[in-house]
């Protein structure tokens, strides 16, 4: 299943990448931006609640589409940009098993937990 799931998240961010490609920008900016939503990490400097909520908001797939769909509404490439890269990072963090996080801490995941089981 892990395999299934790790397939379907690199065709999600190969998604990404073409939606990203049809905007107006340089390849550059893809690269420099991708990991810009991982800022979200910042609000587990005010505790597991407070992190995983704005971890959660920076990596939610539906809050990317949302945002992509309401630039291609207003015509403003910027917005669409923000939810590309949005869409793209979330399905990069989910191909390396990093998910939508429960508020018990950062490893735990809707995907499993984080930590290295000790054999």
């Amino acid at each position: 299943m892990k395999t299934i799931i790790q397939l379907e998240e690199l065709a999600l961010f190969l998604l990404g990448i073409f939606l990203f490609n049809q905007l107006d920008y340089a390849w550059w900016w893809f690269l420099v931006l991708i990991l810009t939503p991982d800022i979200g990490m910042v609000g587990y400097a005010f505790g597991n609640k407070t992190g995983a909520w704005m971890y959660n908001v920076f990596h939610h797939r539906g809050i990317a589409i949302v945002l992509y769909l309401l630039g291609i509404y207003i015509s403003n490439p910027i917005v669409q940009l923000i939810g590309i890269i949005l869409f793209a990072h979330s399905s990069m963090d989910r191909l390396f098993g990093y998910g939508l996080k429960y508020e018990t801490g950062f490893k735990f995941t809707h995907l499993g937990s984080l930590e290295k089981s000790s054999k």
